[in-house]
């Protein structure tokens, strides 16, 4: 069996690993009742993921995860999406890829969840650090639109020279929490002399891979939504036909299935490039390129597939609106389109050259 193959038959497994958790034909029950509340996801499901090995797939072998790809990871991340699970796997892998090992079992079993805090300002995706100071191991900041804050039990926030792992209920942190147009929660994070543990390391290379996993989890949302748009058309009659069957409406799919189609070959291609390049320019344009399509075209694909549904499409009772919200969210999460396409333009000249 080739490299090739091997990689295909492990996409295989990861994708079928993920039907009893995230199934493609879920009903979406558990999603809309999760939905505006606090922690606004299942720890009881959390832990069946973490039993799975998902939350420890880009970890080493040696630090008791999988040691698999990004290609994997973003497999997986596409089935969370098309079934939109709410439990924090991306922003949690990226931090448990920055833990030391002696403080990951528990974080690998999914008993004690750790999230990454790194943006300071709203309009950003630079890591840089310089409003949060960490000294004599306490650290004084602030992070901004950490994803799902409400169910954390402890912060992985970047600082100067590496980062600094904080209790959630230690003395001198504050949560504040907003309800995210999902349903989900944003959390506000300050830090006034907090206690922290130092953690060595540079967070760029994790982040990547999480923006790079959402772009995936972003297919998954446009490509159910699409699809069970196109089943809709064929069921709904009006004026004694299958709306289907109206030639405007079977351009407009046209157009949809195309904004699907060159998303999942940007997303696929960056993923393929991610496990093999050790350029950071090159990954980091290759990341954003794939972030661009994907927030670009889920908000497409959403907003058509509503209009196609008709007018019951704009109700809270429709599907179709579960999956519009979720790009809302997940869009701008770890930079907009138009950051993105500014990063691109700066880096792409240095990628060309090779």
């Amino acid at each position: 069996m080739t490299s090739a193959d091997d990689r295909g038959e492990s996409l295989r497994m990861i994708r079928d690993s993920a039907a009893g958790i995230a199934p493609r034909n879920s009903d979406l029950k558990r999603i809309r009742a999760l939905r505006f509340g606090e922690p606004g996801f299942d720890r009881g499901v959390w832990r069946e993921m973490c039993e799975m090995g998902w939350l420890g797939l880009l970890v080493p072998e040696d630090q008791g995860g999988s040691g698999l790809g990004v290609q994997e990871f973003c497999a997986l991340a596409e089935e969370l999406g098309a079934a939109l699970i709410p439990e924090p796997l991306i922003a949690a892998a990226m931090a448990a890829q920055l833990l030391p090992s002696d403080l990951l079992p528990d974080v690998l079993a999914g008993e004690r969840i750790v999230l990454p805090a790194w943006q300071e300002k709203p309009l950003s995706i630079d890591l840089a650090t310089g409003g949060t100071v960490f000294s004599n191991g306490r650290v004084t900041g602030k992070k901004i639109f950490v994803s799902m804050a409400a169910g954390a039990d402890a912060f992985l926030v970047t600082v100067p020279d590496g980062l600094a792992l904080v209790d959630r209920n230690a003395a001198g942190v504050h949560l504040e929490c907003q309800t995210a147009q999902d349903g989900g929660n944003s959390g506000t994070l300050t830090l006034d002399n907090a206690p922290a543990v130092f953690v060595a390391g540079n967070a760029d290379r994790a982040f990547e891979t999480a923006c790079m996993a959402t772009s995936a989890y972003l297919l998954g949302v446009m490509d159910r939504v699409f699809g069970m748009t196109m089943e809709y058309l064929k069921t709904r009659e009006q004026f004694g036909r299958k709306i289907g069957s109206f030639q405007a409406l079977q351009h407009r799919s046209a157009d949809l299935k195309i904004q699907v189609s060159l998303a999942r070959a940007t997303i696929d291609a960056a993923a393929r490039i991610l496990d093999r390049s050790e350029d950071a320019s090159e990954r980091k344009a290759t990341v954003s390129r794939a972030k661009v399509r994907a927030s670009d075209s889920a908000s497409l694909v959403t907003r058509g597939c509503i209009q196609l549904h008709g007018g019951i499409g704009y109700t809270d009772a429709a599907d179709p609106g579960l999956f519009l919200r979720k790009a809302m969210v997940l869009a701008p999460a770890y930079g907009a389109a138009a950051l993105h396409r500014a990063r691109f333009r700066d880096l792409a000249p240095l990628t060309d050259e090779d």
